[in-house]
């Protein structure tokens, strides 16, 4: 595929200025820190033309509002204030964000909005990048995104809606998407749920890799 990873593709209003948060940063860091040693948020010279992958994000208090980590921060080894940004409001069908701090919000910002639109108990998403998740959608039967619904676009926020529609998605689980090279989001009632989900579904897909490879 050669879709330029990390590109914001929605219209964004952002205010450049400092925000507070409401949770731990350092048990988000530690969460992190664990997908950076997994290698499913990163970046990598050989992985998707350099640019970083990978996001996370936090509701805020029982609102629609939400944390996420800022676009192209991937690299860091642990993130700052300076690194989020607050989604104030979101309007996937129109294509627009806003939102305030000192980083600009992940491209991947519109998917994180519909996900908490669809859910109050969605408490935390996690958007990684496994290849090895990635290719064993079908066989570990992860509900999905069609090919050609391409990321941080409304046509991916209204295939996410779609799924919670079919019944295929409750208020934790993981989708894969088929139109973002090697895109995976887990989603839950807390950072830790969606980091084991994540996990458990890594050990599942390297169990069917070793099953093939031992056939």
């Amino acid at each position: 595929m050669t879709e330029q990873e990390g590109v914001i593709k929605y219209d964004l209003r952002h205010q450049h200025q400092a925000i507070f948060i409401d949770f731990s940063l350092a048990t988000l860091n530690a969460w992190r820190k664990i997908m950076l040693q997994l290698e499913l948020i990163g970046q990598n010279p050989a992985r998707y033309q350099g640019y970083g992958f990978g996001n996370l994000s936090l509701r805020a208090g029982k609102s629609q509002r939400f944390y996420i980590s800022g676009t192209q921060t991937g690299h860091l080894p642990k993130l700052t204030l300076h690194h989020l940004a607050l989604i104030e409001q979101a309007d996937p069908e129109h294509n627009t964000l806003t939102s305030s701090g000192l980083s600009k919000p992940s491209s991947e910002a519109l998917t994180h909005a519909m996900l908490y639109r669809q859910n109050p108990h969605i408490q935390a998403v996690i958007h990684v990048h496994s290849p090895t998740i990635w290719q064993q959608t079908q066989a570990l039967k992860i509900p999905c995104t069609q090919a050609d619904v391409a990321y941080g676009t409304p046509a991916m926020a209204q295939a996410v809606e779609q799924l919670f529609d079919r019944h295929q998605l409750g208020a934790q689980g993981l989708i894969s998407m088929l139109g973002h090279e090697d895109g995976i989001i887990a989603f839950a009632d807390s950072l830790a749920h969606a980091a084991n989900i994540l996990i458990d579904t890594l050990t599942a897909a390297f169990s069917i890799e070793f099953e093939a490879a031992s056939d």
